[in-house]
């Protein structure tokens, strides 16, 4: 209920009738300030008129007003500048922190349409939830949210770049490489590529980059598959595994539990040995520098870079085990490009960009996702079904944002699409659309 308390007072849907005080003064809402979702006051800065008066300050909103003494409010001075507090069941007067004063008190009804339609909204178990309704969205509507939200996942992709920067010691280019080490995961594995990559320090380990062998020996001993001996397995594991010893020594290196990596359910093609022979080959050809993703102008620069084959032991095998698989240069295919250029290599421009100040970066990580073709997943289905297509991938970015951030989280009253809904009858949405067009002719 106080969410909605929230939201009516935010977006200004007061019911049709003058708005007073329980005192009896009359209230004027000139701004309603600035959503504070941290501690202190509910809204900054806010301008509401009493009686006349302009007052500038904070409100704080409760479901019921002895909610102030219940969160103790009453000796918290981030509260003295409250200059309103909007309930919506008014039991009692409430004071400052200091008790010189009285703070003016609203109680706000909820208009019956916007409850009934937030009820509505919440009950339903489709997805998404407004689904009915999507095709009446003024397109601008759509079209506007739709761009926020993608700004909105790049910002969020960017921080964890940037919390990756600070931990490996505002490194770029370790941070490029556990960025979209990452990414080799594809879901599944993320986590324990991440893991992976942390575990052993880049620069010690770039001083033998010329040599295939010995990055592959550093990589599939970090990641923990070369602890036994394996006599069976061939001589290229039992190689690697006595190269493995003597780095590991050189730069004390601890591998990580190979229980990390999932297997099940994985295409072979997809199997953690196979992706890190792929991430090998890319180091020792270069190709995981940031210089060489900064030097990547477009989609076409992206696929020749990232269009690396594996060492010849790979193309002939997918596990250590010395079965063989037909020769395959197992090289990325071109939708697995895609995923890393939008989960990583974007977020990692828009991030150095921020960092770098220049413009033309985080231009480019906009211009990257807008060039690959919109992804295909359960949430794209679902929204294409309710009748909102993806030109791109930078379309399907922001609906799965919409579909995580807010839809599954049942966060409607912070969707602008929930706030077409809730704040008027659906059935005038469709109304607005053809009055807007007919102005515009």
């Amino acid at each position: 209920m106080e969410e909605l308390l929230h939201y009516v007072w935010k977006h200004k849907l007061f019911p049709l009738k003058e708005l007073e005080t329980t005192k009896g003064s009359k209230v004027e809402v000139i701004d309603p300030g600035l959503h504070n979702h941290g501690s202190g006051p509910d809204f900054f800065n806010a301008k509401v008129k009493i009686d006349g008066q302009l007052w500038v300050g904070n409100v704080e909103i409760h479901v019921r007003a002895s909610d102030w003494f219940r969160h103790h409010h009453e000796v918290d001075e981030a509260y003295s500048n409250v200059i309103l507090h909007v309930v919506g069941i008014s039991d009692m007067e409430v004071p400052v922190p200091n008790g010189s004063r009285l703070i003016p008190q609203l109680q706000l009804d909820v208009p019956d349409e916007v409850k009934n339609n937030y009820d509505e909204l919440s009950r339903t178990d489709q997805f998404p939830r407004c689904r009915d309704v999507v095709p009446s969205f003024p397109r601008l509507t759509v079209h506007s949210w739709l761009s926020a939200l993608q700004v909105e996942r790049l910002e969020e992709r960017s921080s964890a770049v940037r919390e990756r920067w600070i931990k490996h010691g505002k490194n770029w280019e370790e941070t490029s490489f556990v960025t979209i080490a990452r990414n080799f995961g594809f879901g599944k594995n993320g986590d324990a590529f991440e893991r992976w990559a942390n575990s052993f320090p880049l620069m010690a380990i770039g001083k033998h980059r010329d040599s295939l062998f010995q990055i592959e020996a550093v990589f599939f001993g970090q990641a923990g598959m070369l602890e036994e001996p394996h006599d069976e397995w061939g001589d290229y594991y039992e190689k690697l595994r006595g190269e493995y010893q003597f780095l590991r020594h050189k730069f004390s290196l601890k591998p990580i539990d190979s229980t990390a990596f999932k297997f099940m359910r994985l295409r072979p093609e997809n199997f953690p040995q196979v992706r890190i022979a792929q991430l090998a080959m890319l180091y020792y050809s270069g190709g995981l520098s940031l210089s060489k993703l900064l030097s990547a102008k477009d989609m076409s620069g992206m696929y020749e870079l990232f269009n690396t084959s594996v060492s010849d032991y790979w193309k002939h095998h997918y596990t250590f085990k010395k079965d063989e698989s037909p020769e395959s240069d197992k090289r990325l295919s071109k939708s697995s490009i895609d995923l890393i250029v939008i989960n990583s290599v974007v977020p990692l421009l828009f991030a150095y960009g921020r960092y770098k100040g220049e413009d033309t970066l985080c231009d480019r990580s906009f211009e990257l996702i807008e060039e690959i073709k919109a992804e295909n997943n359960k949430y794209i289905r679902n929204w294409k079904e309710a009748g909102i297509q993806c030109q791109s991938a930078a379309d399907s970015q922001a609906l799965m944002q919409l579909s995580t951030k807010y839809c599954e989280p049942r966060n409607c009253l912070r969707c602008r699409f929930g706030f077409e809904y809730i704040r008027k009858n659906p059935k005038f949405l469709a109304e607005d659309e053809e009055s807007l067009q007919v102005n515009n002719d």
